[in-house]
């Protein structure tokens, strides 16, 4: 029953996120911490924080470490089948079909309304994980975190890892700075 329900989660999320890895997240995110609740949205940003430092498509990145955690060696096997399955299939059906009717209006319509639906699915996304930073950090040091992320990334050109790591370690010294406190306070 678990793996079914791993293949089914992952399928519909890759069925239904067109327009890329990035607009399937938030379909992850429903299925697994809202319809599966396999994890909360905490340990989800963080498995999506994570496989973003790292190489490599995100969306097979994310279903294969949660396969693995969820249902183990097959469970992630099961997970990456379902995730890349849709992919090939609707890109075979996808290109066979623009090929066929490249000429017509429709096709450029269709391709042309992707967009801004992918852009509404992300923004939800990340309206949800603001609004939880503000509930663990509060708002101001949601604002900080937000706005040198556009500074790091947008005005210097810097890739997003590099942002993660620096909050990574920053927030690793901060618990080892309050763990030595507590100690000095024992």
């Amino acid at each position: 029953m678990k793996q079914r329900d791993i293949f089914v989660a992952f399928f519909r999320s890759g069925m239904l996120g067109y327009g890329g890895g990035l607009s399937a997240i938030p379909l992850m995110h429903r299925e697994v911490v809202k319809n599966y609740k396999w994890m909360d949205d905490e340990e989800f940003s963080d498995i999506l924080a994570l496989a973003n430092t790292l190489p490599g498509p995100i969306n097979t990145k994310m279903s294969g470490y949660i396969g693995w955690r969820v249902g183990g060696f097959w469970g992630m096997m099961n997970a990456l089948a379902a995730t890349v399955l849709p992919t090939v299939i609707l890109m075979i059906i996808l290109l066979t079909v623009l090929h066929a009717y490249n000429d017509k209006p429709w096709v450029r319509g269709m391709s042309r309304a992707v967009v801004p639906i992918a852009g509404v699915m992300l923004g939800v996304l990340t309206w949800d994980f603001i609004k939880k930073s503000k509930n663990s950090m509060g708002w101001i040091s949601t604002i900080i975190v937000i706005v040198i992320s556009i500074v790091v990334m947008n005005i210097l050109g810097l890739h997003p890892a590099i942002m993660i790591v620096g909050l990574l370690v920053a927030a690793l010294f901060s618990k080892q700075k309050k763990l030595e406190k507590q100690v000095k306070a024992s």
